[in-house]
């Protein structure tokens, strides 16, 4: 289909384009906004990487570690009552006053920490349930905006140099709340994480008024993004947003079929004042967790990241477990000058500067590369073969040397090409799919697999007395499943993007 003059790109190249090639495919007039949105996802990766540490500090300083544990299966249970509120509002909300009240409620809860923290409150537990739903919540939205402003072609390029925002982040949020608090202590690097939102929600305001001008500077008012919720179940085909998806492709093929030029495009009516979209398609209108159970591509997205997380996650019980035993028999050999606990910390402070450079390294120079070299299907299947390699190692050689690489490996890959790549999974859906469904697999079941992983934490320490060895057999078996689905994954994802027909438009 021809491209309309709103959207097109300036076929003009940069110098900024030129410079940006170094890293991935960016084209004549790209730069620019792939950038800001870079610079939006890094903002909210900073502030939460500024919450983070205040999360942790009055969870174990009041509560403890094992309370620590319980509240994360408490977190997952709090999802099923916010993904779905969220949902409802997506469904009646344009994409930017939608950003902007679920970004303004968070600002506002932080405002609201702070005073009862500096009061005197206790807030150990409250803060940490509400700080695992802010950084699943609110990361899934910004990658929501950035799947409805991108084409497929366009993602495939672009998103590598986004992630690269978050990377960097999250390294530097963590290196500054670090000198932080010393001097200002816990509460106060809240009101900056607040600051560091609302710099973010300008950023986002900037990035919709420069795309709408260029994809919607055609279409009446009423029929825009700025006007329209964000849950509508269009679907951006190259030439922009369609308000009857069934109708138009089949009006599309039909006339690819017998020849025919492209004929105008009736006038749209306005939305029905339900703000729920016109969209015959049965989906439309349907609840964020009913979108994921109806539809085979998005549970098959799901039980992805619900594999992901509980590997991930037992892995770093397999870690701690090593670090701690090590730390000991160091101590008591009089192996170190140091306590358990400074040895322990000097350990995690190398590890993650290890696994953050690595990330920062492959996301700037290698994930691009491997997204177009090999393709989403291929690149969707690299981190689960790394995790057999290192847990299969881990079953015959549970060692802290091993076990320290294998997730150096693990983690790296994960924050940095199986995130971007996941992402792109995204971008064939349709409207209501990127913002309700996301909530579901991004937040619900990446929580999820937190359970399950205590879970089988709790059963092997209490019941089966099982060793490190024998959580990284688990882990092996879970990755099998996990290259099973992610192969599955894959090749929808192809045929998705081959036939252009977005999952549950059949």
């Amino acid at each position: 289909m021809p491209d309309s003059a709103p959207n097109r790109r300036s076929s003009r190249v940069s110098g900024l384009d030129r410079f940006l090639r170094l890293f991935t495919d960016v084209r004549a007039g790209e730069a620019t906004t792939a950038l800001l949105l870079g610079l939006n996802v890094f903002l909210i990766l900073t502030a939460y990487y500024f919450i983070k540490p205040i999360r942790e500090a009055l969870i174990l300083g009041e509560s403890g570690a094992e309370i620590k544990s319980y509240a994360s299966a408490v977190q997952a249970a709090l999802l099923l009552g916010a993904v779905p509120l969220y949902g409802r509002l997506a469904g009646r909300l344009p994409r930017r006053t939608l950003i902007n009240r679920v970004t303004l409620f968070f600002v506002v809860c932080l405002v609201v920490f702070f005073v009862l923290g500096t009061a005197g409150v206790p807030l150990g537990i409250p803060f940490f349930l509400w700080a695992g739903i802010f950084n699943l919540m609110v990361v899934a939205q910004f990658w929501s905006f950035a799947n409805d402003l991108y084409t497929n072609d366009e993602g495939e390029r672009l998103f590598p140099l986004v992630q690269f925002g978050a990377s960097l982040g999250a390294v530097l949020g963590s290196v500054v709340v670090g000198r932080l608090i010393e001097p200002l202590g816990i509460y106060p690097p809240m009101l900056l994480a607040g600051a560091i939102l609302l710099l973010g929600l300008a950023v986002t305001t900037v990035v919709d008024r420069r795309e709408r001008r260029r994809t919607e500077s055609d279409r009446p008012a009423w029929s825009t993004t700025l006007t329209n919720p964000a849950a509508t179940g269009e679907f951006r085909l190259e030439t922009g947003e369609y308000t009857n998806l069934r109708e138009a492709l089949k009006e599309a093929i039909a006339r690819a079929e017998r020849g025919d030029e492209p004929e105008p495009e009736p006038e749209p009516e306005p939305p029905r004042a339900s703000g729920r979209g016109s969209s015959s398609d049965g989906i439309v209108g349907s609840g964020a967790f009913q979108l994921v159970f109806r539809t085979r591509y998005l549970l098959l997205i799901a039980l992805l990241v619900l594999l992901v997380n509980w590997v991930n996650t037992t892995g770093e019980y397999i870690l701690g477990r090593l670090v701690e035993e090590t730390a000991i028999a160091a101590v008591a050999e009089g192996a170190t000058v140091l306590t358990v606990g400074q040895y322990i910390g000097r350990f995690y402070s190398q590890f993650f500067m290890v696994v953050n450079v690595a990330s920062l390294l492959l996301q700037l120079f290698v994930v691009s590369r491997i997204v177009k070299y090999l393709g989403v299907r291929l690149a969707i299947m690299i981190l689960p073969v790394i995790a057999v390699g290192g847990y299969a190692l881990l079953a015959f050689f549970p060692l802290l040397a091993v076990v320290r690489w294998a997730k150096t490996a693990e983690n790296a890959t994960d924050y940095s090409l199986h995130n971007t790549v996941r992402n792109i999974l995204f971008l064939p859906l349709t409207r209501e799919q990127k913002y309700k469904a996301k909530q579901v697999t991004d937040a619900f079941f990446w929580r999820a697999g937190d359970v399950l992983s205590a879970a089988a934490v709790f059963v092997g320490t209490s019941w089966l007395s099982m060793r490190a060895s024998q959580f990284a057999l688990l882990n092996l078996a879970l990755v099998v499943a996990w290259l099973v689905i992610a192969w599955r994954v894959g090749a929808e994802y192809r045929e998705l993007v081959r036939t252009g027909r977005p999952p549950g438009t059949d």
